[in-house]
């Protein structure tokens, strides 16, 4: 990647467990794609009520966006379901599962293009 990994906390305090499975993530996808210049990760709770000093019963978003030549691959993910993500590490893994696919995807283009 020719611009660092950014990894963005909105929401909820940062935490290193967290940004170390980003980073693994991360990794994993730059062996489907060694044309990724730049990655952003944002994970973010809204909480619903301000005051509140506990996150508990909120979803996880999570949004990747990376840049590929000729492309911006998004990952934009809002549950649907408020309990889905309730859990980081599911919220984590849903987000980069879709985004390995659009990776695959963008490669497969490339190689018939």
């Amino acid at each position: 990647m020719q611009i660092p990994l950014q990894i963005a906390f909105h929401g909820l305090d940062h935490s290193d467990a967290v940004e170390t499975r980003v980073r693994e993530k991360v990794d994993k996808l730059e062996q489907f794609c060694d044309r990724i210049t730049s990655c952003r990760v944002v994970i973010e709770v809204h909480h619903k009520n301000v005051s509140s000093l506990h996150r508990k019963g909120e979803p996880y978003h999570v949004t990747i966006s990376c840049k590929v030549p000729g492309d911006d691959l998004v990952v934009r993910r809002s549950p649907k379901d408020p309990k889905a993500h309730e859990d980081i590490g599911v919220a984590l893994r849903d987000a980069f599962s879709i985004m390995e696919r659009r990776v695959k995807d963008y490669m497969e283009r490339v190689k018939t293009g």
